[in-house]
């Protein structure tokens, strides 16, 4: 059986392990009905200040990248945008050879996207392509442009440093297979000038080595359980985050956690599942369940500060902490602000018809949001 068989796409793998091991309840179709939006208060005011379109991201996740006074974007026909913050006004717009699977990477010099077959593109600042290499397997993770390196990350689990300006492998490194993973993109987040961390399936993450690829530290998040192959997929798949030291990440059908970046020790961790990710403040780390049941964990000891269940089955996307905030989107393109220290909603605002997966960005004082059907929107929150 091939690999792309053994893996399980990220926009079936909650209807799947709902059958095998009962997340729902059971079978019945009205069990996954998104939840009627609760009346909000209105404490915050949400302007629009720009939008436009920047292509659909088709059955992938594209995460717009910030680097200087620009956005890049990409779309699964092959669309790649530079975008002024401030304006909205397209720089310019090119489109790759073939169609795309990674949103971009890009340290403002250069702009790295991936594609479903393995082929890897560069552009220039300017929109001009400057090179092209195959790594040989699936690209869903969007690359990480840093310090002269671009980090391709496949679907395979290897790992590739091409050099930035030419394409020009450094170095590489393959993960071990587990049985089943998700079929997503695995975030990579730099820890320093010469450092990224990033989640691996089987419910490991680690610190790799920007110039070598050389594994700095590794450790479990979350262990394998129960008896199918489903049952014990565990992976850590969602983007970590930092404040200051620490670390913290969650794992599908695994745990969250908060431990020490220096050593990869989590303080504490609880039994938790989420492939959307956690945000942080200074007190709370924050995430939503595959039920997108939200909760809010004291980020020194774990201690569960509240929980909201207003917005079951609303496939929550991957959420941010910004000020005394708390946002994230839905699959219906909803935009969702909370209060941190609560959990109660304080404003509410529709981007567009489609998911918002990918998590808002801040950027020059505004809320950039990308939506699968291709909205790319700066909002003002007053």
């Amino acid at each position: 059986m091939s690999r792309s068989i053994n893996r399980i796409s990220a926009l079936t793998i909650l209807t799947a392990l709902s059958i095998a091991i009962g997340l729902a309840g059971c079978s019945s179709s009205n069990k996954r009905e998104p939840s009627k939006l609760v009346s909000v208060e209105e404490k915050l005011s949400v302007t629009s200040v720009w939008s436009t379109s920047v292509g659909k991201s088709e059955t992938f996740i594209m995460r717009p990248v910030v680097a200087g006074d620009y956005i890049y974007t990409s779309a699964g026909n092959g669309l790649i945008s530079k975008i002024d913050i401030l304006s909205g006004k397209k720089v310019w717009e090119v489109k790759a050879p073939s169609d795309l699977s990674s949103g971009p990477g890009s340290d403002g010099a250069v702009i790295v996207v991936g594609t479903a077959k393995g082929v890897v593109y560069a552009y220039s600042a300017q929109g001009e392509k400057i090179w092209e290499e195959t790594v040989g397997s699936e690209v869903l993770t969007e690359p990480l442009v840093l310090g002269g390196v671009a980090v391709i990350r496949t679907i395979d689990n290897r790992f590739f440093g091409l050099d930035a300006k030419t394409g020009k492998r450094r170095w590489s490194y393959l993960r071990p297979q587990t049985a089943l993973a998700l079929r997503t993109s695995f975030a990579m987040v730099p820890v320093a000038v010469d450092a990224f961390v990033t989640g691996f399936s089987g419910g490991k993450i680690g610190v790799m080595s920007l110039s070598t690829g050389n594994v700095l530290w590794e450790t479990s998040l979350a262990y394998p359980k129960g008896f199918s192959e489903i049952e014990r997929m565990t992976d850590v798949a969602a983007r970590p985050t930092l404040v200051g030291r620490r670390l913290c990440a969650v794992a599908f059908q695994g745990r969250i956690g908060c431990g020490d970046l220096n050593t990869g020790n989590f303080t504490w961790t609880k039994d938790f599942s989420s492939y959307t990710g956690t945000a942080q403040s200074q007190e709370f780390v924050f995430a939503a369940d595959e039920k997108s049941h939200l909760v809010a964990y004291r980020a020194d000891d774990g201690v569960e500060v509240w929980r909201n269940e207003t917005m079951t089955w609303r496939d929550l996307g991957e959420p941010l902490a910004a000020g005394r905030l708390l946002v994230m989107g839905d699959k219906q393109g909803y935009l969702h602000f909370l209060e941190q220290s609560s959990g109660n909603p304080i404003a509410r605002i529709r981007v567009d018809s489609s998911a918002i997966s990918a998590a808002p960005i801040i950027a020059n004082g505004l809320l950039i949001i990308q939506s699968r059907s291709g909205s790319l929107a700066a909002y003002k929150p007053n």
